[in-house]
């Protein structure tokens, strides 16, 4: 996935200016979802796809790449074992036979495994309760 050589550059980057101190879990957690928002800002009002400044994108890209890396160092997680036990259990729940052509059956999973019905656990009375207020 990552190499090594990859994460000793951004493990000597942070020591060479002494960040180390300031990666908990939690402020490297706050700033993958920054630099995710920030990606995202790429696509905002943009229909293009491609946006128009892939460069950009390729560098916020980077940014929650490197965040999601430290955090892993700084937990201790191997992210090829995360990500293939992750694979696993998302193979499980969305077999392809299952879910290929089948865009509902997927939501359908998705909210099932949240012990929720489709639509994030309000009922159709619910939602009909609140646009009658």
């Amino acid at each position: 996935m990552i190499s090594e050589d990859t994460i000793q550059a951004i493990r000597d980057f942070v020591r060479e200016r002494d960040w180390s101190r300031f990666h908990t879990p939690e402020n490297l957690t706050k700033s993958i979802s920054i630099e995710a928002a920030e990606l995202l800002e790429c696509y905002q009002w943009s229909p293009q796809m491609p946006p128009l400044d892939e460069e950009h994108v390729r560098e916020e890209l980077a940014d929650v790449l490197i965040y999601c890396i430290m955090l892993a160092d700084r937990l201790g997680v191997d992210m090829d074992d995360i990500v293939t036990a992750k694979l696993a259990k998302t193979r499980a729940k969305y077999p392809a036979s299952a879910v290929r052509d089948h865009p509902d059956e997927a939501i359908r999973r998705h909210w099932a495994a949240r012990g929720e019905s489709a639509g994030g656990g309000v009922s159709a009375s619910e939602n009909e309760d609140r646009s009658a207020n």
